[in-house]
């Protein structure tokens, strides 16, 4: 949703590290399972502009929760109740105290450097400012084929059906002001990687200032997308219909 002031922001017009730092806390929102040998990754080049980080630890067989502890030991570590990356993300909210929430992968594969850049733009006046890897500038090293034809099938569907102007739905690089956030996190209600597709979707009907701007994904650090492509394809396209349907 690109008006003039969100295509500055995408040009990399943010405001300044020290002008952010001083006017708005930061706090970083992250979801974990199993992410040992990618967290570390992420911690180590957390940017100045954070003041707060929430982990939300889905019960990780390995040992996720020392290393964050050892890496970043002023990280706040909650144990997630339930099942699900859009469940740890609804309670990593619910505990984050900034003026501006970012929420970032813990695999390693979204750059902890463009904190600043979401972050910015939700200082310059949007509620949610959110990361596409399909404007000008940004990209992707880690997205089939397959999965980028069904991000765009469901843009194009997401954009008919709520008269959108998405770039990008199926990626969870965003930043949001916090009393937006609070709005938007009592409408959610997804527990899977849908929960991604529903934030743009109710973040809409919410009426809420979205931009987005370019962001450029990698590759995980280490190990395997939990990802199933036929099995979430079906929740997010399922969620998208149910969204549409309902009477609000």
């Amino acid at each position: 949703m690109i008006s003039a002031k969100s295509r500055s922001i995408a040009e990399g017009n943010a405001i300044s590290d020290s002008a952010l730092g001083d006017k708005y806390s930061v706090s970083v929102v992250i979801p974990t399972l199993n992410e040992a040998q990618n967290l570390p990754n992420v911690l180590f080049r957390m940017p100045k502009v954070v003041d707060e980080v929430i982990i939300v630890d889905g019960h990780s067989k390995d040992d996720t929760v020392e290393i964050a502890t050892k890496v970043l030991p002023t990280a706040k570590i909650f144990l997630q109740e339930k099942n699900g990356k859009g469940d740890a993300l609804r309670s990593a909210f619910d505990h984050a105290t900034g003026d501006i929430v970012v929420q970032i992968d813990a695999d390693g594969s979204m750059d902890p450097m463009e904190i600043e850049k979401l972050a910015g733009g939700v200082a310059e006046g949007f509620d949610v400012v959110k990361g596409s890897r399909y404007l000008f500038g940004g990209g992707s090293t880690d997205l089939s084929a397959k999965r980028s034809f069904g991000n765009r099938m469901f843009v194009k569907l997401v954009n008919l059906l709520f008269s959108a102007k998405y770039t990008d739905l199926c990626y969870g690089y965003m930043a949001f002001r916090k009393d937006a956030l609070n709005r938007l996190n009592d409408t959610l209600k997804c527990n899977g990687f849908q929960i991604e597709t529903e934030i743009c979707i109710k973040a809409k009907k919410l009426g809420l200032r979205v931009a987005e701007v370019p962001s450029f994904e990698g590759k995980r650090a280490n190990g395997s997308s939990r990802l199933c492509l036929v099995r979430d394809g079906f929740r997010i396209l399922s969620m998208i219909l149910s969204e549409f349907l309902k009477k609000d």
